[in-house]
């Protein structure tokens, strides 16, 4: 049962992507500190299924339902469901979609694709919560990048453009909402052991564990405590800020 003295208990907090990898190990770390947990799911019910009961488990409640980020009317019934649970505190916009292609067969739609989802995606669910965070005065808003924003990336020339994209709005976003004590910051993790890094062929992992600094990959249980101090009166005069997360392959500034 989680700790009833943390800042976080009888908090509500929206996850996109929260039903496996990166997002489910922040709802479970939210949980255990007694948030309630809203979370989307791309098109995994089972997985989701399994997340919320692992929420539940903890004495918490979960709600949630699929959602494409980029489309705005799943996005607002998003946002619908998790206010069952009472207004938005907290958002961790995690839900992203990744792959590799060299840029001799890099489509437009492709690129399309990946911009509206990694980088519109960002767009809709945060201006989906922002007003209501404004309004009462109280929001903390983690957005998930990438390394592949900092340093180039084998062919991913989209999806790198998309996650510098949502470092350049967090960065704006910040100085818009600062004066509504409205805090919004970014993670960018190093390749991370998610189902997502196995877009990856298996020697071009290994080239990027060997020019990791602390030579292997990261945990998404490491990324969620990066998040869970965003989000928390420990970072409470952070905003704006874009953390890597890399084991040191990129470092800041």
């Amino acid at each position: 049962m989680a700790s009833m003295s943390s800042e976080f208990s009888g908090r509500v907090a929206l996850i996109t992507g929260g039903s496996r990898g990166i997002g489910r190990a922040t709802a479970l770390r939210l949980a255990s500190e007694g948030a309630d947990i809203a979370f989307s799911y791309a098109s995994r019910a089972d997985d989701a299924a399994e997340t919320a009961k692992a929420i539940r488990a903890l004495g918490r409640q979960a709600v949630y339902c699929p959602c494409n980020v980029a489309n705005p009317e799943e996005v607002q019934r998003l946002v619908d469901t998790a206010r069952q649970l009472g207004p938005i505190d907290y958002l961790v916009h995690n839900g992203a979609i990744s792959n590799i292609q060299d840029h001799s067969t890099l489509s437009l739609e492709l690129w399309r694709e990946t911009i509206d989802v990694n980088l519109t995606g960002t767009y809709l669910v945060v201006f989906a919560v922002k007003d209501e965070m404004i309004r009462r005065r109280f929001g903390r808003i983690v957005t998930l990048s990438s390394v592949a924003a900092l340093r180039p990336r084998q062919m991913q020339i989209h999806y790198a453009s998309a996650k510098a994209g949502v470092i350049a709005f967090t960065r704006c976003c910040a100085e818009a909402f600062a004066s509504h004590n409205v805090r919004i910051n970014c993670v960018a993790p190093g390749l991370i052991d998610t189902e997502m890094a196995r877009v990856l062929p298996p020697a071009a992992m290994q080239t990027v564990i060997e020019q990791t600094p602390l030579g292997r990959l990261g945990t998404a249980e490491e990324m969620a405590a990066v998040i869970r101090f965003l989000l928390s009166e420990e970072s409470s005069f952070m905003t704006g800020q874009t953390l890597a997360a890399s084991g040191g392959r990129i470092m800041l500034p």
